[in-house]
């Protein structure tokens, strides 16, 4: 008989006592806890648990129902996912005219790296959907003169491909708390400097013009302040100052952007990270489970 396997998320203020009681409450359901992983951070509680359900005495609907009850008792989030079955968000990408992010992504998704289903690919231009239909995927435009209408196509089309997460693959354009708001905490970009530095826009050539010889890219979570959300990851490339044109910048900072903003993805559709005041916080124990596990 296969084992049949879970995975128990857990995070809010620390307290006693919260192993213990969640522990319990496995024990006395003949759950046999396989691999724990836990930490405090900013006096935010975190644990990720491996459980084998194979031989409890309840149903996965009971078990998921008497575990959300001890997180409402104790303010807790507390979620439960048959670590076979983990559910497979739909991602949205949107672009402009740069492919090099897209591209990535696609192959990322290939290969079985992007644990998520790319369900669109949504534009301000038409330029890129020979390679989004090359893929078998939906692309659809609408130009960005009018702002409000794009904005509004845009989540007409996010509603309609029932988008978990959207991901921002060198689309050059600014989102308005209208597309924000609605999917705050579920939108990433890639921006081709080391926020906090170079904001806005023309990063390579600041930087370039300023002789700095470092610098590099930044996946983040979008908030409603412009490039100011929580940092995902963060990858650098060196400029030759006195060599390098600002050309030679951006081709360094393009083989850098794709592959950040899709590790960062992965991150998320892999419920390995977590926003904790305002910091993106690694979950301490969700790759080492997947990877011992099979994940």
């Amino acid at each position: 008989m296969a084992r049949v396997l879970a995975i128990v998320n857990v995070l809010g203020t620390d307290q006693k006592g919260v192993v213990a009681r969640i522990s319990t409450y496995l024990a006395e359901r003949d759950i046999n806890i396989e691999d724990i992983e836990q930490r405090v951070v900013r006096g935010q509680f975190l644990m990720d648990m491996l459980v084998d359900i194979t031989e409890a005495s309840v149903s996965l609907d009971e078990l998921i129902t008497g575990l959300l009850a001890i997180g409402r008792d104790i303010g807790m989030d507390i979620r439960v996912t048959l670590h076979n079955e983990r559910e497979r968000k739909r991602v949205a990408v949107l672009v402009s005219k740069e492919g090099h992010c897209l591209d990535q992504l696609l192959a990322d998704a290939r290969s079985g790296d992007l644990h998520g289903e790319v369900a669109c690919v949504l534009s301000n231009h038409e330029a890129l959907r020979p390679l989004a239909e090359a893929a078998g995927l939906p692309f659809e435009w609408f130009p960005s003169d009018d702002k409000a209408a794009h904005e509004a196509f845009l989540l007409e089309k996010l509603d309609a491909y029932r988008a978990d997460l959207v991901v921002l693959a060198r689309y050059m354009q600014i989102l308005t708390p209208a597309v924000v708001s609605p999917y705050a905490g579920r939108i990433i970009n890639i921006h081709p400097s080391l926020l906090p530095y170079f904001p806005g826009a023309n990063p390579y050539r600041r930087a370039w013009e300023d002789g700095v010889r470092v610098t590099g890219c930044t996946a983040h979570f979008v908030t409603e302040d412009l490039d100011a959300g929580p940092i995902i990851l963060q990858d650098v490339f060196h400029i030759d100052v006195g060599v390098d044109t600002v050309e030679d910048v951006r081709r360094k900072g393009r083989l850098l952007e794709g592959v950040v903003l899709s590790r960062a993805v992965q991150l998320y559709l892999n419920n390995e990270v977590v926003v904790i005041n305002g910091k993106v916080v690694f979950k301490p124990g969700m790759k080492t489970l997947l990877r011992d596990f099979g994940g």
